[in-house]
C-alpha cells in the first residue's frame, strides 16, 4: 500500500512538471521565435553575444523538450500499469529511485549496465557506427578548410 501511495504522490509530481515544462518552452519558443536577440546591432562582439544567446535558449528549450517527452512516457506507463518496473529486468524500481528521477525507466543495475555500454546494452540497439557516411566514398579521405566551417555574423 506505501507503494501505491507513492505513485500516486509521484503522478502528481510528473503532472505537475508536465505542466510545467510545457509553459516554459511555450515561452521560450516564443521568445524564440520572436527573434529575441536578432535586433540589428553596432557591432561584431554584440552580435556574437545575442548569437550565442539565442544558442543557449536553444539548446535549453531542447533540454526541456527531451525531458518533457520523458515525462508524458512516465505519465502514459502509469495508465498502462507498468511505471515503476524496470525496462531491462522487469523488477520494481526502488521509490526513492522514482522520488530522485520521476521518469527513470531502468533500476540502478540496469543503468549502470546501460552506462557502461555506451548505453546500448544487451544487444538492444547495438550498431556499427563505424560504418556510417555522409554519403561520399568512406574511403576517401576529405580535407576541410577552417574557413569553410566560419560563420558570417555580419548578416
Amino acid at each position: 500500500m506505501a507503494r501505491n501511495d507513492a505513485l500516486l504522490r509521484l503522478h502528481k509530481t510528473l503532472v505537475n512538471r508536465r505542466t510545467e515544462l510545457r509553459k516554459r518552452l511555450g515561452m521560450e519558443l516564443d521568445d524564440l521565435s520572436r527573434g529575441k536577440g536578432s535586433r540589428a546591432t553596432g557591432d561584431a562582439a554584440e552580435a556574437a553575444f545575442n548569437s550565442s544567446g539565442e544558442e543557449i535558449s536553444t539548446q535549453l528549450a531542447e533540454l526541456e523538450a527531451k525531458e518533457l517527452a520523458q515525462v508524458e512516457r512516465a505519465l502514459r506507463r502509469l495508465k498502462q500499469g507498468t511505471y515503476g518496473k524496470c525496462e531491462g529486468c522487469g523488477t520494481k524500481i526502488p521509490v526513492i529511485r522514482l522520488n530522485a528521477l520521476p521518469y527513470s525507466t531502468f533500476c540502478i543495475a540496469c543503468q549502470r549496465e546501460m552506462e557502461a555500454d555506451g548505453g546500448w546494452g544487451q544487444g538492444r540497439g547495438d550498431f556499427d557506427w563505424t560504418r556510417v557516411t555522409d554519403g561520399r566514398d568512406p574511403m576517401s579521405e576529405r580535407e576541410v578548410n577552417i574557413a569553410d566551417l566560419e560563420i558570417d555574423l555580419s548578416k
